[in-house]
């Protein structure tokens, strides 16, 4: 038997009979102590509703990576360059690029957590939360979205869909180790994408 945690604050942790076995703390390597690292992003371990602040991290992540990037784009670039106008485009590539990085190191780093912590989608991984908001938030243009009422509603979109987890996402959380646990998470960060620029939509047009 094994106990399967979750990091989704609504989600109750199970018995399954899929044997998770830990590892010794007195053998973990540097690597182990780098998945963890990952795994949790800092905030993994908090007592209260660490899915939550796993998107919050994600929504950090988001601000701090939409600075930098148009911000360089500004300080390489003249003001009649092509690639400003095209900053945000770029931005969109860059961010799915990071997305695609985040959830290919978090499948390995979860992996490694569930033999490290005795647990089945232990409630410690949060990098799960973080590809899932990130995902959530590419609708979101400056100067065309609400603002910050688009980045709200993406992540209440995106929590609540992480834990009701509509379909295939259940399903999918069903798949071997970090792969099950990335992948239900991109699925409710698909569905709250989607919802969040349908809300886009409409408030631009009540706007105009």
């Amino acid at each position: 038997m094994a106990i399967k945690e979750s990091s989704d604050e609504l989600n109750p942790t199970l018995v399954t009979a899929d044997p998770v076995v830990s590892l010794p703390r007195a053998e973990r390597s540097a690597k182990d102590y780098l998945a963890l690292a990952i795994a949790t992003c800092g905030v993994g371990y908090l007592p209260i509703a660490p899915g939550t602040w796993g998107s919050l991290v994600g929504v950090g992540i988001y601000l701090l990576w939409q600075f930098l990037t148009l911000r360089l784009i500004q300080l390489i670039f003249l003001p009649s360059s092509l690639v400003r106008f095209l900053s945000w485009p770029i931005f969109i590539a860059v961010q799915l690029v990071l997305i695609t990085l985040i959830t290919l190191v978090g499948i390995w780093a979860a992996s490694r957590t569930e033999e490290l912590l005795g647990r089945k989608d232990p409630g410690k991984v949060v990098i799960d939360e973080v590809a899932g908001q990130l995902i959530a938030l590419l609708p979101l243009v400056p100067r065309l979205d609400p603002g910050w009422l688009g980045i709200l509603s993406a992540f209440l979109l995106f929590r609540l869909f992480d834990i009701v987890k509509p379909y295939p996402a259940r399903r999918l959380e069903g798949l071997e180790s970090g792969l099950g646990i990335m992948a239900d998470d991109i699925v409710a960060g698909a569905y709250a994408a989607v919802a969040t620029s349908v809300i886009i939509a409409v408030g631009l047009f009540l706007i105009t």
